[in-house]
């Protein structure tokens, strides 16, 4: 049987041992709590609604621009608030209301594909006041790992429907249907084509060999002696132009071709003052409302007369228009004509003259 100093010595041992289980416990507890000021230090409350909470517990860390700097207290459903029918409460270390704003956004993020959601605050481009005790701040939307999974899975279909599309055209093509396919399954159109590079490599090597027009302007020297030559002309006549020789350097140098090009166009505008003048024949027709009026009058008259003469009114339209009126003028102007004809040839026949006496 143990004696009193041993069970005494047991029982210290073992309450040395809970002391320094509970005092690693309460370490443990303050390290913990560090991330959002300690468990004595002051804590607000601010809250988010959030369309769906991705997986959020309570207990889940709350980071600043991604520095923990509270935990979530709640996560519940409120059926008829709007917007978001889930509400998020979170506590947060006072010490970082400097860097909180009214305006900061709330996201629901998860660490990595597989990793717990937590809420993160995003206050990089906020400006507004600090957050008072319970204030709500905005939710910021931010795609869930359901949506990410949703459009992977969109994505892959897509891209199997464009393999599918893809295979059926391969066998298409394998088959011998459509240009591509002719153009791989046709021995007759590889000859072909084997043909036209045969003929393209001749002719690239005749053209090598100085032959034919290419080969020439490639190879023959005669053709860059001609094209010296015309450039040099061509600079022989440049600088006769900048020297004022020959007709289009006199219009480019001559100062006589300007002042009577000067002349001429002060003398237009001369003519051209006097007509808004109303001088002058031509003034009076731009100008004079009753020279006009007589101009109009006398072209209206004339008309009136071509249209009597294209209707046969008077003599000139029976001239143009009877006929027989037409061979009766000619037929007496032919008889003058003959008669003078025969008088020239006989004068003394028609004009002798008897004188008969009593």
């Amino acid at each position: 049987m143990p004696s009193q100093s041993e069970i005494k010595w047991s029982q210290l041992k073992v309450g040395t041992l809970v002391v320094s289980a509970l005092a690693a416990l309460i370490v443990l507890i303050f390290l913990m709590s560090n991330s959002s000021g300690g468990l004595l230090t002051k804590k607000i409350s601010l809250l988010a609604y959030f369309e769906n909470a991705n997986g959020l517990k309570v207990g889940a860390p709350v980071t600043l621009d991604g520095v923990t700097i509270g935990n979530v207290t709640v996560v519940r459903i409120l059926p008829h608030h709007e917007p978001g029918s889930v509400e998020v409460e979170c506590k947060v270390g006072a010490q970082y209301l400097p860097s909180l704003h009214t305006d900061s956004k709330v996201e629901i993020v998860q660490a990595g594909v597989l990793g717990d959601s937590y809420v993160d605050i995003l206050s990089t481009h906020a400006s507004g006041p600090e957050p008072k005790d319970h204030a709500v701040l905005q939710a910021a939307s931010t795609p869930g790992i359901q949506d990410v999974i949703r459009t992977s899975q969109d994505t892959i279909a897509a891209a199997t429907d464009v393999i599918h599309k893809l295979g059926n055209t391969v066998d298409k093509i394998n088959q011998g249907q459509g240009t591509a396919g002719v153009m791989m399954n046709d021995p007759q159109l590889a000859k072909k084509i084997s043909s036209t590079i045969t003929q393209l490599s001749a002719i690239t090597d005749q053209v090598s060999a100085g032959k034919g027009t290419l080969g020439k302007l490639v190879y023959d020297e005669t053709m860059y002696d001609q094209l010296s030559q015309t450039v040099a002309r061509l600079n022989t006549i440049s600088a006769g132009l900048a020297n004022g020789q020959g007709t289009a350097g006199k219009l480019l140098k001559d100062d006589t071709l300007y002042k009577n090009l000067n002349e001429a166009v002060a003398n237009t505008n001369g003519l051209l003052a006097t007509v808004n003048s109303g001088q002058g024949s031509l003034g009076k027709l731009a100008k004079d409302p009753a020279f006009a009026q007589q101009l109009s009058e006398s072209v209206t008259r004339l008309n009136s007369i071509l249209k009597d003469v294209d209707e046969g009114k008077g003599t000139m339209g029976q001239l143009l228009v009877n006929r027989s009126l037409y061979d009766n003028a000619n037929s007496t102007l032919e008889q003058g004509s003959q008669l003078i004809t025969a008088m020239r040839q006989d004068p003394k026949k028609y004009l002798t003259v008897h004188v008969k006496l009593f």
